[in-house]
């Protein structure tokens, strides 16, 4: 942590000779329940010891100062004057300040500098464990009195109508809340949660990076929620109760969709078998049994490849090769996808095997190269006690 912290501290009193603050916020992995949160499901995410850190110091104007660390790249801009900045890396911190504002938060100006070691597109929430962040470090510095769950819809209020991702809110709750060594159990329409022990002695989490990035706010996964939300609508003429497919079983989906709409089918199917999943996942965790929860991984990818159709060739090599591999249990795709990385748990003393024999099958397979990241889990945003120690 330090390394990020002191570089981005020495970062900041170069641009502007002040003393910051110093926070943090995690990227997240989400071990099972993908696509579920739009839906009002359920969903297990943790957070990661990989993240976003912000220096940041208030101003007596309105003046707004954004650095960015891994880009090189400055932004300005007066809270007169608020907009969508054209280059979309600020908007995830304009966005927040808007939300801020909107709800009469006693904000002005700043300097800011943020950077850290979250891979932008791999599926780990880049942009959350920005926008939770820059949430957190505004509302300690300007005492806005916002509780953590204020500062998550916040966050989410903020990709969703400032970036234009009609994201869950999965991703910035786990990077808010996230606890060291549990898993969170959320569901997404009540926002009730449970911490469940990840006690995988011997097991790692490995994410193994397509190398594809993508943007979600040119993919399709708005078109998904939207097909989601069509299937909502058909099942409702019959079951009016529904509220979404968090509500519907198979024998509804049954009644209600086909012939004639097997795209929506598919779609809702997924989501439904999906969230059976989970809490089926929650109890493997409970048992210890991580034979069963691996193999509810890798259905998962099945579905997430074959009926919600969010894969990618890319990605589904690097699923299949590990079904060679005795020492892993599980393995998926992982975020909204279309490339990023895939989620896979692998005995501890066999990472290594398992970055160079999969790692190799890619390139040969595909011609690209693929990376690791493996992760732990740990706590959520914070701020950062004596970041300048190195």
């Amino acid at each position: 942590m330090s390394k990020y912290s002191g570089q981005l501290h020495r970062l900041f009193l170069k641009h502007f000779g002040t003393e910051p603050v110093m926070f943090r916020s995690p990227g997240r992995v989400n071990l099972i329940g993908e696509h579920t949160d739009y839906n009002q499901g359920f969903v297990l995410p943790a957070a990661i010891d990989k993240a976003t850190y912000i220096a940041i110091a208030p101003r007596m104007d309105d003046q707004v100062n954004i650095v960015s660390a891994d880009l090189e790249q400055q932004y300005h801009f007066s809270l007169q004057d608020v907009g969508k900045s054209g280059l979309h890396w600020p908007d995830y911190i304009i966005g927040v300040v808007q939300q801020l504002l909107a709800l009469g938060s006693p904000i002005h100006g700043f300097d800011i500098a943020f950077g850290g070691n979250v891979p932008i597109g791999a599926g780990m929430s880049s942009s959350a464990a920005l926008e939770c962040a820059t949430a957190f470090a505004l509302n300690r510095i300007f005492d806005c009195g916002l509780s953590s769950l204020e500062m998550v819809k916040a966050a989410q209020r903020a990709e969703n109508q400032f970036v234009g991702v009609n994201c869950g809110i999965m991703d910035q709750f786990a990077s808010m809340f996230g606890k060291d060594g549990h898993v969170i159990r959320l569901d997404c329409r009540s926002l009730d949660y449970t911490y469940i022990p990840f006690r995988m002695e011997g097991y790692r989490v490995a994410l193994l990076d397509t190398g594809i990035r993508h943007n979600l706010s040119d993919t399709e996964y708005n078109t998904r929620r939207m097909q989601c939300e069509s299937g909502v609508a058909l099942i409702q003429m019959r079951y009016p109760e529904v509220q979404s497919l968090r509500d519907v079983t198979m024998q509804m989906l049954n009644d209600c969709i086909r012939p004639g709409n097997e795209i929506i089918y598919k779609r809702c199917k997924y989501v439904v078998e999906e969230n059976i999943r989970l809490m089926q996942a929650c109890s493997d965790l409970e048992e210890n049994d991580i034979r069963s929860f691996g193999e509810r991984m890798y259905s998962t990818h099945e579905g997430l490849a074959k009926l919600y159709e969010v894969s990618c060739p890319e990605l589904d090599i690097l699923v299949e090769e590990t079904r060679l591999l005795d020492y892993v249990p599980g393995s998926r795709m992982m975020g909204g996808g279309f490339g990023g990385c895939t989620i896979n748990l692998v005995r501890e003393d066999h990472v290594d095997e398992l970055v160079k024999t999969v790692g190799e099958r890619y390139k040969k397979q595909t011609g690209k190269n693929m990376s690791a990241h493996i992760v732990t889990i740990g706590n959520g945003t914070s701020a950062v006690n004596n970041p300048f120690s190195d």
